[in-house]
């Protein structure tokens, strides 16, 4: 007996034709493709991309941390904008910094290639946090900070920030 059916074989189910359907199958919505659009056309090396960032990363007062991590957010892609985005929204209300007058400055020391990594870098920053209206950070000495930095290059050919992962 022969036949163009092969009898016995799983079906497959249909593919739900709607995103409800699909979502009432799966119980998931797909959610938009995050932006990989920047407000800049980047830097011209993967470390002035890391140096530029991590300067205004780091400097910082109450009135500006929330402007000054959108802005940031803006000019990087991945999981450093999320990071950013969601920074800037937590900042924004927050009444004890801006009641504190907290600041932050600092240098960035060196940023390095991290070895057998594909466009990572190790940022190393040395910063000091002071407040106008608070005793707690009085006397506070400067800290070290490393931080590993992760870059994309755009199409336009520019380097941004794709990924900022503090580790001290």
């Amino acid at each position: 007996m022969t036949g163009c059916a092969v009898l016995g074989s799983p079906s497959r189910p249909a593919t739900p034709r709607s995103a409800i359907s699909r979502a009432q199958t799966t119980h998931e919505l797909a959610a938009p493709r995050p932006s990989q659009t920047v407000a800049s056309p980047g830097a011209a090396t993967p470390e002035q991309a890391v140096r530029r960032f991590a300067g205004a990363y780091i400097n910082w007062t109450a009135e500006s941390v929330g402007r000054d991590m959108t802005e940031l957010a803006s000019t990087s892609i991945g999981q450093a904008r999320s990071a950013l985005q969601l920074a800037a929204a937590q900042t924004a209300g927050d009444y004890e910094l801006k009641r504190g007058g907290i600041a932050n400055s600092g240098t960035v020391e060196a940023v390095a290639p991290l070895a057998a990594s594909h466009n990572q870098y190790v940022v190393v920053t040395r910063e000091s946090t002071t407040a106008t209206a608070d005793a707690a950070y009085q006397g506070l000495r400067p800290a070290w900070h490393v931080t590993i930095a992760t870059v994309a290059r755009l199409p336009s050919g520019g380097w941004v920030l794709s990924g900022w992962q503090p580790e001290s």
